[in-house]
């Protein structure tokens, strides 16, 4: 074997691949479901991320409401919201989702992703410093110009999984431009899940503005040995298909055991 068929391999040595796209055990996964999509799942110790449709998991999609993430730290970091229990008032006008016919605090409106409360908050923010806090914390793609009310939920901010899964890495190693105040109050309101062996903060969202309509679920799961990001997106047929975001997700990680 000559020099040069060697050198390609020990790059391969020295500097091994951290992502092992197609992962067998999550296209199984998708395959039985029936579902087009991608998940992202990423090692904060190991450094190790898996994929399942590598192609997709770097294309982009509209935020929508996982937005809500970097959105609740913002309006945290500018004071426009002062803690999880920050209340708006409820102006009467009557909502589909019943959830959101009522008055709201920042950690309700999070949990039921009202977005009436997140409108009220980006009007206080305002545009400009939208488009500083976008551009600081490297969050997907911002296209210009944007309604400051509207811009996560009608196609004008896009992120794709990757990018999700590495937006989130960098809100757990506090890498971001926010205070430790804001970071501990997103923390709280971002529980989705606790039990003795692991803890799950997460957002899902249902982009239905866009054709076809995309499901997301973003997060990460704390173990004891290590803490895994998760980002999720998938195709929906219908609204049937809603509950297969998390429960792929949480088929995944057992899969991989992670969790049992």
């Amino acid at each position: 074997m000559g020099s040069t068929s060697l050198f390609p391999l020990i790059l391969f040595i020295l500097f091994p691949s951290p992502a092992a796209a197609g992962d067998a055990a999550l296209a199984g996964l998708f395959a039985r479901k029936g579902v087009m999509g991608t998940l992202v799942l990423s090692s904060l110790k190991r450094g190790r991320t898996i994929v399942h449709n590598d192609e997709r998991a770097s294309r982009r999609f509209s935020a929508a409401s996982t937005f809500k993430i970097l959105n609740t730290l913002i309006a945290l970091e500018e004071r426009v919201a002062t803690g999880k229990d920050h209340l708006i008032r409820w102006d009467g006008r009557r909502h589909d989702l019943a959830d959101w016919n009522r008055d709201q605090t920042l950690e309700s409106a999070f949990r039921v992703s009202c977005v009436w409360y997140y409108q009220e908050l980006a009007r206080r923010i305002g545009a400009d410093k939208y488009r500083d806090y976008l551009n600081r914390s490297g969050y997907g793609k911002l296209r210009e110009p944007f309604d400051t009310t509207t811009f996560w939920l009608d196609g004008s901010l896009e992120i794709s999984a990757r990018e999700q899964a590495d937006f989130l890495r960098k809100l757990c190693l506090r890498k971001l431009p926010f205070s430790d105040s804001s970071y501990a109050t997103l923390r709280e309101i971002m529980v989705a899940e606790k039990t003795p062996e692991f803890t799950i903060y997460a957002k899902t969202r249902w982009a239905a503005s866009a054709n076809p309509q995309i499901g997301w679920y973003v997060g990460y799961i704390e173990t004891p040995d290590d803490v895994r990001f998760f980002a999720l997106n998938m195709d929906l047929r219908s609204e049937t298909d809603l509950a297969l975001r998390k429960q792929l997700v949480r088929e995944a990680l057992q899969a991989k055991g992670i969790i049992r």
